[in-house]
């Protein structure tokens, strides 16, 4: 933003920057087909946020570095009867075997790496992410994803929550709406998380490993 509203939150103590810590984990938030598609639940700038993500997961792998991917999920027989789907029912379809809830294939998971499958918008919400992370020496969450402004900033602000440092990783977020997805960078930088290019998050990577 360049219209001088930073200002105020500078004035404040806002926007520090917290850096990577010695652990970091990759959380890929809800990269799967129907997401990229603009025919179901995509658009705006996610297909280009899933191609920049691959550089960066193959910088995580290679380094051998803990990763996670979030699938939105439901169940076949209509019982997740949860006010995320009252809000948006088109999300029911996002089944297990549904072609458009599997990880874009880009991307695809490999045996060792977790898969969430959510309900709700936070990876985090009512499973043991936080509890696998913390086993693993875990300090630094990095989120890539979709969407910036729905379950990239949910995932985001729990990490906080459970004393994480999140690492939004700029070019690797999108959002079907490009002035929702600007405005939470702008809030996500200020007050939960850095936000970080790719470039730079995989050049810290290296001073990680050595």
């Amino acid at each position: 933003m360049s219209d001088g509203k930073e200002a105020i939150y500078q004035a404040q103590g806002f926007g520090g920057a917290m850096g990577i810590g010695r652990r970091p984990a990759l959380c890929i938030v809800d990269f799967v087909n129907g997401f990229t598609d603009p025919a179901q639940f995509g658009g705006g700038n996610i297909g280009a946020a899933v191609e920049r993500t691959r550089p960066l997961l193959d910088a995580m792998r290679a380094r051998k570095l803990p990763i996670v991917f979030t699938r939105v999920v439901y169940g076949d027989n209509g019982t997740d009867d949860c006010v995320f789907l009252r809000k948006v029912p088109s999300l029911a379809t996002l089944t297990e075997a549904a072609p458009a809830s599997q990880v874009v294939r880009e991307l695809t998971p490999l045996p060792t790496e977790l898969i969430v499958r959510k309900t709700q918008p936070s990876a985090f919400f009512g499973n043991s992410l936080a509890a696998w992370l913390s086993h693993r020496g875990v300090d630094t969450l990095l989120v890539a994803g979709c969407t910036t402004s729905g379950c990239v900033r949910a995932t985001v602000v729990d990490a906080m929550g459970h004393n994480f440092r999140p690492i939004v990783v700029e070019d690797c977020v999108g959002d079907r709406s490009l002035e929702a997805h600007e405005a939470n960078l702008f809030d996500l930088r200020q007050k939960y998380a850095d936000v970080t290019p790719c470039a730079d998050v995989i050049a810290a990577l290296t001073e990680v490993a050595a």
